[in-house]
């Protein structure tokens, strides 16, 4: 490990995450513990101080390794701030491994994190929501643009100094909503990993146990860094049951495909180090400065080819970190997992999980990755959801990873059902657990789960009483593409539900009746704005629901991916025989109605004609009316280019 005088003092970070104007969410990792001193100052406000001690209840401190902790800020004020004025903060650390050097703010941790002309990062406590940008799917080692530099991109356009900060308040988002794929556990560049295990050994993270679950993998995380197999080979290492056989089995070629069925599973993420080190390497500039990418020794000709090719496209994604951390040290952050932040096909049917979490070796997998998210991501959306009881017990196990504790705190963590949460914006935002609150089928254990239980459907419901407009966040659209959607149940027919990913709302029948009622329910909100990602395209669909009386307005808006595309002549060719098939005069339209639904989609405006699926990596951005539904909806790209989509009120169809 190196002296840690040559380590930056912030590893990643700040991030904001939930900020209310009495209380705020802060997220760091630092090379070591520190004390804190936060200054907000409000324009034409009075100003406050607030300095935490590192053993503060208000810091919560999370150590794994030597050089790498964790500060979670979540601060209650002395005084509430004031909406709809810009508060800029200085966020100073004292580092107890340095006191000498005292306090030292961005200027000499992240001299790069303001915008042109500003001084100090800030921040917006916006009454009420006039836009917000969400996106999902960001995979590092994709060949597109980042569509979170996009989103900084947007947000340097609408800041400015004249003596002191102005920013655009009706252009000025709310919030950044990540709907899922934050980190492609499951999809790992060989460069991404390598840089993972040199920064693991940089950070003394943690070692850990690995012995007892599964014969074929060595004893110790670091005897599975060095091992041979471990770049472009791990499928090796991964469980492949012979209960429920015929489950991964798949028919190109008669291959048989593991638990872990992402197609470029290869690289897969195995320990708790390699899940905490990606998350580092996606979100940060800093981490980037103490690795090495330099090629492993062992790799074929063609794996060879392969690194150098991901190597050059992760030059590109790693030039844009600065952009990605100034965002989110500007805005406050939602997140929701999706299946990569854990694995393909992550509790996609009752088979799955039977097996996946009855294996010792793939149930530590699933686990790691979701503490990784737990610390990295769920934390921040609702602090006191881990207050007390799940933080303290990831503080002590953090300490020996993989001993039977930290396996007991892994089953803790698997019954938490408290990963959905409400901000109080206007409209408030209600984010969906999609992934481990399940409708499991209990007719057969390959049909898919419903992505909500019936409990989980109820709670909803309650919510939503006594509001006139949500922001409703659900990983998965609600409503789907009608020709990708009946492939998905055809070859869930065959049983073959992991070769399409058949996750889609209306896969289960009591899901499907469930989520039409709750938008049916006379005390329903009158606007619902849907935010879906996954798919990898984005569209938008003005949606009515018919019944004795009109239904609410509901708009399902899914913008994906922040940094991934569809198969390009593939979806051509779905979008085209999408709108032929199911036209507003196709009598297969017709003949297919199913829930009395009115389906208008918006076409992208500048792009091919026909078009309504957008195949773009880019950033979402919804500017909202004063009742708190959808004004404008449009992708904002890495190019520049913002492509909006227009309704066409000819082309609605039943459903």
């Amino acid at each position: 490990m190196p002296e840690t005088s040559s380590l930056p003092s912030v590893l990643a970070g700040p991030i904001l995450r939930r900020l209310e104007t009495n209380r705020l969410t802060f997220w760091l990792a630092v090379r070591a513990p520190a004390d804190v001193k936060l200054e907000l100052l409000p324009q034409g406000g009075d100003p406050q101080t607030y300095e935490l001690s590192k053993k503060q209840a208000e810091v919560n401190l999370i150590s794994a390794g030597t050089h790498l902790h964790y500060l979670l800020i979540d601060l209650p004020l002395h005084q509430p701030l004031p909406q709809d004025v810009w508060v800029n903060y200085r966020l100073s650390l004292r580092m107890a491994d340095d006191e000498a050097a005292g306090w030292q703010d961005h200027t000499a941790w992240a001299p790069d994190l303001c915008y042109e002309g500003q001084s100090l990062p800030g921040f917006l406590l916006s009454s009420k929501v006039s836009s917000l940008l969400h996106g999902s799917c960001r995979k590092p080692h994709h060949e597109s643009g980042d569509g979170l530099v996009a989103a900084d991109q947007f947000l340097a356009k609408h800041i400015a100094s004249n003596g002191e900060t102005k920013i655009d308040q009706e252009k000025w988002p709310a919030a950044l909503v990540m709907s899922g794929d934050q980190i492609y556990s499951d999809d790992v560049a060989g460069p991404m990993l390598r840089a993972i295990h040199s920064l693991i050994e940089k950070l003394g993270i943690t070692e850990e146990q690995l012995s007892g679950l599964e014969s074929k993998i060595p004893d110790t995380a670091s005897d599975l860094y060095s091992h041979g197999d471990t770049y472009y080979r791990r499928e090796k290492f991964l469980p492949n049951l012979e209960k429920n056989r015929k489950l991964w089995v798949v028919l190109f070629g008669g291959v048989e495909k593991p638990i872990f069925t992402a197609d470029h599973a290869h690289n897969h993420l195995i320990t708790l180090a390699e899940f905490l080190a990606m998350y580092l390497l996606v979100w940060s500039p800093a981490a980037w400065e103490l690795v090495e990418t330099d090629k492993p020794e062992g790799l074929t000709p063609e794996e060879t080819e392969l690194y150098e090719t991901e190597q050059e496209i992760l030059k590109d994604f790693v030039s844009g970190l600065s952009q990605v951390r100034r965002l989110f040290a500007h805005l406050p952050v939602a997140m929701i997992f999706d299946d990569h932040d854990v694995t393909d096909d992550w509790n996609l049917n009752r088979d799955w999980e039977e097996t996946a979490y009855g294996h010792p070796f793939s149930r530590r997998i699933i686990g790691n990755a979701l503490c990784a998210y737990m610390l990295n991501q769920g934390w921040g959306n609702k602090p006191e959801a881990f207050a007390g009881g799940l933080l303290n017990e990831m503080t002590e196990v953090f300490k020996t990873p993989g001993t039977n504790a930290y396996d007991e705190f892994l089953d803790n963590l698997f019954g938490f059902e408290n990963w959905d949460y409400h901000w109080e914006l206007d409209p408030p935002l209600l984010v969906l657990d999609t992934r481990t609150r399940r409708w499991r089928s209990e007719r057969a254990g390959y049909l898919p789960s419903g992505l909500l239980d019936w409990e989980a459907v109820t709670d909803l419901q309650r919510s939503l009483r006594g509001k006139d407009a949500v922001l409703l966040v659900s990983a998965a659209p609600i409503f789907g593409v009608k020709l990708i959607e009946t492939l998905q149940k055809l070859l869930t027919f065959m049983g073959k539900p992991l070769m399409v990913d058949a996750e889609y709302w209306m896969a289960h029948p009591g899901t499907a009746d469930g989520i039409l009622n709750v938008f049916r329910h006379r005390k329903t909100p009158d606007r619902f704005t849907i935010l879906s990602g996954d798919v990898h395209y984005s569209f938008v669909y003005d949606v009515e629901l018919r019944g004795h009386s009109r239904g609410p307005d509901i708009w399902q808006i899914c913008s994906s991916g922040i940094k991934n595309e569809f198969p390009a002549k593939l979806l051509d060719k779905l979008d085209h025989l999408n709108r032929w098939l199911y036209a507003p005069r196709s009598p297969l339209n017709w003949l297919t109605r199913r829930r009395g639904m009115k389906v208008i989609p918006r076409k992208p405006v500048g792009t091919q004609h026909g078009r309504r699926l957008l195949n773009a990596s880019g950033i979402g951005l919804v500017e909202f009316d004063e009742h708190g539904g959808p004004d404008q909806i449009s992708q904002l790209l890495p190019d520049g280019r913002q492509v909006v989509f227009v309704r066409r009120e000819e082309e609605a169809r039943w459903d």
